[in-house]
């Protein structure tokens, strides 16, 4: 064993050497499985701060290694903690009074007579599924009398709030926040030190006015002291590399090399293994100066990956499994599947800390067993479950690497997450497809992946080769980059659910975006790699769209945009229906997915459902009315060029279909109106060196026609080839600095597009032309969070989104070359 470990650490250190990118990313990924189990961290170095949840929130891992006898710390920080002196709605609840009507001046000052006035509980909002005041737009103005026993405090003050929209907040007369925006859930705000001599013994008046002009509202505030918190030393990081599936650390300990490796082995060719919300990370020590140092490693892992907020209650567990010993750690309430929602985390199932072999493991306050462990290089084992506060609850893990000389030495940890339920499907609870057999629980997959373990860094190593390899092929060096920085993005901004009918599901969520589930416009950007590396995945994200037209719950002639908000799958709930959007993206994925193939079954399937959305294509798709497309954020367009190219390459698609499927008939009659209407296209949209934005040919105008991908890609033939790079040419003399913007009305763009434009490119140096700003964007953004799709140009600052499936999108460039090498 020893042999074939040193083996793996030099493997995994040689991959790391050779595809380790120029590319500085946005951020890093650490543990990524799905929308709830995904950890990062926003900084070049693992120190810098907490690792995080993609939304941005703490979800702490901490690691510590001691060498003879001396701590440093390599992963991470402790998350921030705080004190309740004022306490929010969510930690206690309250009653306030309250008026939705404009009061006299004064308001906001304790000794103000709130005459006349309501009294209700905390938070104001319109969220149905919250208790509490219900408020829906205008104002509302809001007293709280509390009573405060300790108001000595010495860490900094904070406001702890979720406001919608404007706000102004006061404490016993003295202004704390005064803002002018919404935020989308409870954050915390700096107030100025007049906050902390204002606060008095006894009773407080906590103020606040917030103002809705339009739908959302919710409003609640706390007021919190930042607990300070000891500093470890830290390990030198001396390098760090991300490949497809890896994320691969070095360190300077002392005397002593420390090599650290996060696996999530995402390999879509494995359908149980990519399903399988377990992550290893590995501890490889080595030492530099030719002697023997005793080498302990410590991870923690928060309560806080198993709750949505820090001050939720959890309790912990522990066990055994086979050669395993296990923790885990989850919350007390356990609200399966209540909560749908963008920015939230998962509260309901367990985390997991697993670890073979001789591990010391124990579950406390995290703070408490870093300074036992710094001071022994041991933990005090627990004999009873420890409660209290996510944020105040960690479990840890202590390896011994021994005596540790030239020769590397390795011992690893398995992080899981049972999250029992996944995703609730029109009223049925629908299990993970780990956990699709009843019988099945996480101690028995750590198990097996732990009998993996070996096998599967072997091959992630060669598939992540692998994969750069073909990236670089198809696109050069800076196109393999972002290739392999948006792999495990893409992945596990989806869930893997088993259907009703036990058939495969893959639901992706709308990351900071409306957090909507199964969105038709999000799959259409996500499908390439899913289409190049498992096209059962790939029919997974459309097989649920099929169900809800079929089934009779969406009675539309055109596709719904989605099936709900995360996680909660029960019809759609975005506020308007993009009808030439999704009829063309449904079309043309189940035409790319029958192409992976080489075979119609999957048309066969659904083809009266297709018929009839090719039917409304044909009506209305030409010329679209006014209605918004996947760039919703753009607003509305009517007579949309781009939309219009969709709709063709639609028709063409059922036409191709047709005749997969024998029907010759068909196959002539829709493909000959593919070409007539896109005849008419090149007519209407046509202003000298490129083609409007809009058929009424705005001046000046001009848009991404990213949708003729599909054209060549295909097989279709359906435009001239000269439209495609007569486009490419007048694109290339509209770039910015951090790439080609979306259309002529922004400066800011989609970098998913972007790849999809570039592909169009007959001339690889066009392509990479393309490209290279948008690598320059990942380099350089000054946005540290994971890769955003929605960016500016002129500055490669983020404009929304983050953490998206949308990036899968990138690997559209590797697609084509793949389908033009079948035979």
């Amino acid at each position: 064993m020893k042999k074939s470990f040193a083996f793996l650490f030099a493997v995994t250190l040689s991959l790391g050497s050779l595809l380790a990118q120029t590319l500085r990313p946005p951020a890093y990924p650490l543990i990524t499985h799905d929308p709830y189990f995904s950890l990062w961290t926003f900084n070049d170095t693992l120190t810098a701060s907490s690792t995080r949840h993609w939304t941005g929130v703490a979800q702490a891992l901490e690691g510590v290694v001691r060498v003879d006898g001396k701590a440093y710390q390599f992963l991470g920080q402790a998350a921030p903690q705080y004190r309740a002196i004022i306490p929010t709605a969510m930690e206690q609840g309250y009653t306030a009074q309250y008026t939705l009507s404009k009061p006299a001046a004064g308001w906001e000052k304790p000794t103000y007579a709130a005459t006349g006035w309501k009294t209700g509980p905390a938070p104001f909002t319109d969220q149905k599924d919250q208790k509490g005041t219900t408020w829906t737009e205008g104002d509302v103005w809001v007293r709280r009398r509390v009573t405060v026993a300790n108001p000595q405090v010495t860490g900094k003050l904070r406001l702890y709030m979720w406001h919608d929209d404007a706000v102004e907040v006061y404490l016993n007369g003295v202004e704390l926040v005064r803002l002018p925006r919404w935020n989308s859930s409870y954050e915390y705000f700096d107030v100025p030190e007049s906050a902390r001599k204002a606060l008095r013994k006894g009773e407080n008046v906590l103020a606040m006015h917030c103002n809705s002009p339009m739908g959302g509202e919710y409003l609640d505030a706390g007021l919190y002291e930042l607990l300070p918190l000891p500093v470890t030393p830290t390990a030198r990081q001396t390098s760090v590399a991300v490949t497809a599936t890896q994320t691969t650390y070095q360190f300077a300990a002392g005397p002593v090399q420390l090599t650290v490796n996060f696996l999530s082995p995402l390999l879509l060719d494995e359908l149980e293994t990519v399903a399988r919300p377990v992550s290893y990370v590995t501890f490889g020590a080595t030492s530099t100066d030719g002697k023997a140092h005793p080498v302990q490693v410590m991870l923690t892992e928060s309560g806080g990956l198993a709750a949505n907020t820090p001050y939720q209650p959890v309790t912990t567990q522990a066990g055994k499994a086979g050669t395993l010993t296990w923790q885990a750690v989850g919350t007390t309430a356990q609200p399966v599947l209540a909560k749908a929602g963008d920015n939230i985390r998962i509260d309901w199932g367990q985390a997991y800390l697993a670890a073979p072999g001789s591990a010391q493991q124990a579950a406390g306050e995290p703070q408490a067993l870093k300074n036992t462990f710094t001071k022994s290089g041991t933990l005090t084992a627990n004999a009873k479950p420890v409660s209290g506060q996510s944020q105040r609850v960690a479990l840890a893990t202590v390896l011994d690497l021994g005596s540790v000389k030239t020769e590397p030495t390795e011992r690893h940890v398995l992080l899981g997450y049972d999250d029992q339920y996944s995703v609730q499907y029109f009223g049925k609870n629908l299990r993970g497809w780990w956990r699709r057999d009843p019988a099945t629980t996480m101690p028995k997959v750590l198990q097996a992946a732990e009998a993996d373990y070996a096998r599967l860094r072997q091959k992630c190593t060669t598939f992540d080769k692998q994969l750069y390899a073909e990236a670089q092929a198809a696109g050069g060096q800076q196109y393999a980059d972002l290739c392999q920085l948006a792999y495990r993005q893409a992945i596990a901004a989806h869930k893997i659910v088993a259907g009703p009918k036990g058939e495969v599901f893959m639901f992706s969520k709308e990351n900071f975006s409306n957090g909507s589930i199964g969105t038709v416009d999000v799959t259409y950007p996500s499908a390439p790699l899913f289409l190049r590396y498992n096209n059962e995945l790939a029919k997974g994200m459309l097989r649920f769209i099929f169900e809800y037209s079929e089934s009779g719950q969406w009675k539309k002639d055109f596709p719904a945009h989605d099936v709900g908000t995360y996680p909660r799958a029960n019809g759609q709930t975005y506020g308007e229906d993009m009808p030439v959007e999704e009829a063309g993206n449904m079309l043309i994925l189940t035409a790319a997915s029958v192409k992976m193939d080489g075979k119609p079954d999957f048309a066969r399937e659904h083809w009266p459902t297709i018929t009839k959305w090719v039917g409304f294509l044909k009506r209305d798709g030409l010329d679209p009315a006014t209605q918004l497309s996947t760039d919703d954020f753009a607003g509305h367009l009517a007579r949309n060029s781009n939309l219009s190219v969709k709709a063709i390459m639609g028709i063409a698609c059922y036409g191709q279909m047709a005749q997969q499927l024998g029907d010759q008939k068909t196959a002539d009659e829709y493909m000959a109106l593919a070409r007539d209407y896109a005849k008419r296209w090149v007519a209407m949209s046509a202003t000298g060196d490129h083609y409007a934005l809009t058929f009424d040919k705005p001046a000046g105008s001009w848009s991404q026609k990213y949708n003729l991908v599909w054209d060549k890609m295909l097989g279709l033939n359906i435009f001239p080839k000269e439209v495609a790079q007569q486009e490419l040419a007048y694109y290339l003399t509209k770039q910015q600095r951090y790439g080609l913007p979306l259309d002529s009305r922004k400066t800011y763009t989609k970098s998913d597009w972007i790849m999809w434009t570039a592909t169009m490119a007959e001339r690889d140096a066009d392509f990479q032309a393309l490209v290279k700003p948008v690598w320059q964007f990942a380099n350089d953004s000054p946005t540290r969070v994971p890769l955003t799709d929605w960016h500016e140009t002129t500055d490669a600052k983020q404009v929304g989104f983050q953490a998206r499936s949308v990036v899968g999108g990138y690997f559209i460039k590797v697609l084509d070359k793949h389908i033009a090498a079948k035979p």
